[in-house]
């Protein structure tokens, strides 16, 4: 019963390396569905496996620097809208306290308390202007500071975890000198990588591994056919 309590109540999903699944999952099947989705498309251009190699091995950095640049810059900006949000805040609390709190009475009287008990949480939360800040955060604003991420982390989890989904499609082409026979063990190889990074992720996220690595598994295999329909299609209308 112990190992079950514990097993339910893990704290992994509450810290930053939980709340990272997000970027780590969506950053290797991007890397991994670009990076098939390329290397499919010139191996039915290119006849030599070194040109390909390559040229794979330039979209996967270029991908990479991308990726991160992209988190960092969506990362900063989202917190940047939060510190607007919490300057507003401050503003509101010097110079319209009744506001914040009717604005209390309002969050606490919608959870069933009762007036007199919304004005003992009142006088106690508005007795502090640091309190009443943290509070207003959190309740009117959603904005928690210990799950407010760090732009340079997240850039470098999806770059990182981008690189990462390349390898698995790319590494035959270093073994392998027949462009075709390359591609169709990197197709088998992102296969079984798709299936157990969708597996792996229950550690987390605690379903089932099955269900989980046949799911990741499946719309990765989608969005590659998608990926190289689109290709296909282009290099035969031009």
């Amino acid at each position: 019963m112990a190992d079950q309590f514990q097993r339910h109540h893990h704290e992994d999903w509450h810290t930053p390396k939980g709340r990272a699944i997000r970027e780590i999952i969506f950053g290797m099947n991007d890397g991994l569905v670009t990076t098939i989705g390329f290397l499919a498309g010139v191996t039915g251009s290119i006849s030599q496996g070194r040109y390909i190699l390559l040229a794979g091995m330039a979209e996967v950095v270029a991908g990479a620097v991308s990726m991160g640049i992209g988190a960092y810059l969506a990362t900063k900006s989202q917190q940047e809208f939060f510190d607007s949000e919490i300057e507003q805040e401050k503003w509101e609390i010097e110079k319209m306290p009744e506001k914040e709190a009717e604005e209390i009475r309002d969050i606490y009287g919608k959870m069933g308390f009762t007036p007199s008990e919304q004005d003992m949480i009142v006088n106690r939360v508005t007795s502090d202007k640091e309190l009443l800040l943290r509070f207003m955060k959190r309740e009117e604003l959603g904005i928690i500071d210990e799950h407010r991420d760090d732009p340079v982390q997240v850039a470098l989890t999806m770059g990182g975890s981008f690189f990462v989904g390349c390898v698995p499609p790319i590494l035959p082409y270093f073994f392998l000198s027949d462009p075709h026979s390359a591609i169709m063990v990197a197709i088998l190889f992102s296969v079984v990588f798709l299936f157990l990074a969708g597996a792996a992720k229950t550690r987390l996220t605690k379903v089932k591994p099955l269900r989980s690595g046949l799911e990741t598994m499946i719309l990765g295999i989608l969005a590659s056919i998608v990926g190289y329909g689109l290709g296909w299609l282009a290099e035969k209308l031009i």
